[in-house]
């Protein structure tokens, strides 16, 4: 009989805890520690703001002892044991490298830089120190990619051969903001292609070939794009992104024994089916978790493995970041291409 494999996830409660110091109180920052307090013993206890109306603000929501104006006082307090990077995407680098100098584990939204070139600076400088640097990967955390992950190990699937992985959310184009800034790093791909991009790596592996065009806007940010990603198996995976619409995010995984079919969103604690032959299995994510409450197993994982010494993550490590940034460069730079 069928069973699916226990999903391997540290526990949301009683395990390591750490104290985290947030950089960047924005949108991400507020709902990562709003569910971090909510369903975990992990402690935001210190932010980080240029501005300190935006930082006491933060602090005064959240019930965040100390509010700094400046990163470097951010990164240099001694009650701050790992430091959560939630600015726009051109600052990732920069404040990554700033918290490791300072000693600090450090958790740095995605996309982990800009450049594959930023990204083995920060990796570089990470195991230089000794300290765990994890690409705030979320989706990678989550219940349903350690119980797929095992399933695609043990041979559910058979071979893989076929992966199909849509992302898209509608965005405002009237003016500019971080997403359609070019100067912060705008653009569909590095805002939601990198969660396409990575699950297409998660499921066929590193790509040894990228075919891809799209649409930019006149500022020259991607605006869609459709990647198709061979790996070295010669599996392929097909990879479309968009922020002119919204797709459902519903992507299939499919083998020579059998096919995963995602019934809820990806991005988030979601749903999925695995049919073998005439019989399917369903599979849902049972933590009461939902959306961006899921933010938390990515911290709990870090806790854990930094609290044993871990200096880098065992299932999103920063060669799997290095890798994705390479990949994105590539479509991005087949894009802007297409343009002409």
């Amino acid at each position: 009989m069928f069973t699916f494999p226990e999903p391997d996830v540290p526990p949301l409660r009683g395990g390591p805890a750490l104290r985290w110091g947030v950089i960047g109180p924005g949108e991400i920052a507020n709902d990562f520690t709003a569910a971090l307090h909510a369903a975990t013993d992990q402690r935001v206890v210190a932010v980080g703001s240029r501005s300190p109306d935006r930082a006491a603000a933060f602090a005064d929501r959240h019930g965040v002892p100390r509010a700094h104006t400046s990163y470097e006082d951010l990164v240099g307090d001694p009650e701050v044991d790992v430091v959560y990077v939630a600015t726009p995407h051109v600052h990732h680098a920069e404040q990554a490298l700033l918290a490791i100098r300072a000693g600090k584990h450090v958790l740095v939204e995605k996309p982990f830089t800009t450049s594959a070139a930023d990204a083995v600076r920060v990796a570089d400088a990470a195991r230089a120190a000794g300290v765990l640097a994890m690409e705030a990967m979320w989706t990678r955390y989550l219940p349903q990619s350690a119980v797929l992950r095992a399933c695609i190990d043990r041979g559910d699937l058979g071979e893989v051969h076929l992966a199909l992985v849509d992302v898209g959310w509608p965005h405002d184009l009237g003016g500019l903001d971080r997403i359609t800034d070019p100067a912060l790093g705008g653009g569909a791909l590095l805002d939601a292609g990198v969660y396409g991009l990575w699950f297409a790596q998660f499921a066929t592996g590193a790509p040894v070939r990228i075919d891809a065009t799209g649409r930019t806007s006149r500022s020259g940010v991607d605006l869609q794009s459709v990647a198709v990603l061979t790996g070295a198996t010669g599996a392929q995976a097909s990879v479309t992104t968009t922020m002119l619409a919204s797709t459902d995010g519903l992507p299939t995984i499919a083998g020579t024994e059998g096919t995963v079919r995602f019934t809820e969103h990806f991005v988030f604690p979601a749903a999925f089916t695995l049919r073998r032959g005439d019989t399917v299995h369903a599979w849902r994510d049972r933590s009461g978790l939902r959306g961006r409450q899921g933010l938390v197993w990515q911290a709990v994982a870090l806790a854990a493995w930094a609290t044993e010494g871990r200096t880098d993550s065992p299932v999103h490590s920063l060669d799997d970041s290095i890798t994705l940034m390479r990949t994105l460069d590539e479509v991005r730079r087949q894009v802007a291409l297409a343009r002409t």
